[in-house]
């Protein structure tokens, strides 16, 4: 049996983060400039690692990585997808806290420093930031932090971040928790769950994690096929985050139920802006009404939520929002 002494020997020998950075089919460029991240942020050898998960690209990019033999650890498996990446990241990593990034993205240095501070010096479960597509200048050079809270008080207060790419979380929080394999919107069924597990989460404005936008990507597709899988799979979230929350105690219920609306709410939204079929919509709300999801619960969450409850609870309203919604968009 492991003594006092031997943990703490071991946590000590751990490194801080592990950053798990999933690689498909990119630019190797973009993958160095991913690492080159990493490497540049205030931490020492003994106190990063750095996995890359290659799931399966056509052409093994190991050739062109030789300038970073003594910093990676590079593992190469047969395609699963992003949450099987992850999963395989995952179990590879032994950092005492784990980071989730997209080869296609990078960290910023200085705003991803603070998280790092935060999670040195308060030590919670989770430290929650933001990120950046380049499009705005809200990066302030003075960054705030929340109070500690538990994760299921942040979900019940707060709208959520979904992008598990913006979660610095220990690892030993996860117990069993994985990203569910060959589905979309992976991280809106894994980050409720995630924090539901966390006692302490800080939360803070830092934009550390910049997002690439790119035309051919998975959450760009307007293809048919490509947008009933999105919103199918999100469906299948949405339920299954709902058979979840009932099994849970009252507060945890009460905090999983926002989150499992706010899904609702989005569902409803897309079907309405990626499908422009009044029928489909239609038969989704009856859908969701024997499931128990329809009306969406008269709670104040934002006054977005609010608006959108009142006009999709009427056959009217969601005639208006069939015919306002999409010209909204274009105005923006």
């Amino acid at each position: 049996m492991q003594n006092q002494q031997d943990i703490t020997s071991f946590q000590d020998s751990q490194p801080l983060v592990s950053f798990i950075i999933t690689y498909y089919q990119l630019p190797v460029q973009m993958l160095c400039e991913c690492i080159d991240s990493i490497l540049a942020l205030p931490l020492s050898k003994t106190e990063r690692e750095i996995i890359v998960v290659d799931d399966g690209s056509n052409e093994s990019p190991i050739g062109q990585l030789q300038k970073y033999q003594d910093d990676i650890i590079y593992v190469r498996q047969a395609n699963t997808g992003l949450s099987g990446a992850r999963n395989r990241g995952i179990l590879t990593s032994i950092g005492q806290y784990l980071q989730f990034v997209d080869a296609d993205d990078y960290l910023i240095r200085d705003p991803y420093k603070h998280c790092l501070d935060i999670a040195r010096h308060k030590k919670p479960d989770i430290v929650l930031f933001d990120f950046t597509d380049g499009t705005d200048d809200n990066e302030s050079s003075v960054l705030s932090m929340d109070h500690q809270k538990s994760g299921t008080e942040y979900l019940f207060q707060h709208n959520l971040q979904a992008t598990a790419c913006c979660y610095l979380l220990r690892k030993n929080i996860l117990g069993g928790l994985r990203f569910t394999p060959g589905i979309y919107h992976e991280d809106e069924e894994f980050t409720p769950q995630l924090l539901l597990r966390a006692d302490t989460v800080i939360s803070t404005d830092a934009q550390a994690y910049f997002y690439r936008k790119r035309p051919y990507s998975i959450t760009t597709q307007t293809d048919k096929r490509t947008v009933v899988k999105r919103l199918n799979d999100k469906l299948l979230v949405i339920n299954k985050l709902n058979r979840i929350a009932d099994t849970l105690p009252n507060n945890e219920r009460i905090a999983l139920g926002r989150r499992v609306a706010q899904l609702t709410m989005d569902y409803l939204y897309n079907i309405i802006m990626q499908t422009r079929n009044r029928h489909y919509l239609e038969r989704k709300v009856e859908q969701l009404r024997k499931e128990g999801l329809f009306p969406l619960p008269d709670r104040g969450y934002t006054v977005k939520y609010k608006w959108f409850r009142r006009m999709t609870n009427s056959s009217a309203g969601r005639t208006v929002l069939m015919r306002i919604l999409p010209l909204l968009n274009k105005e923006r």
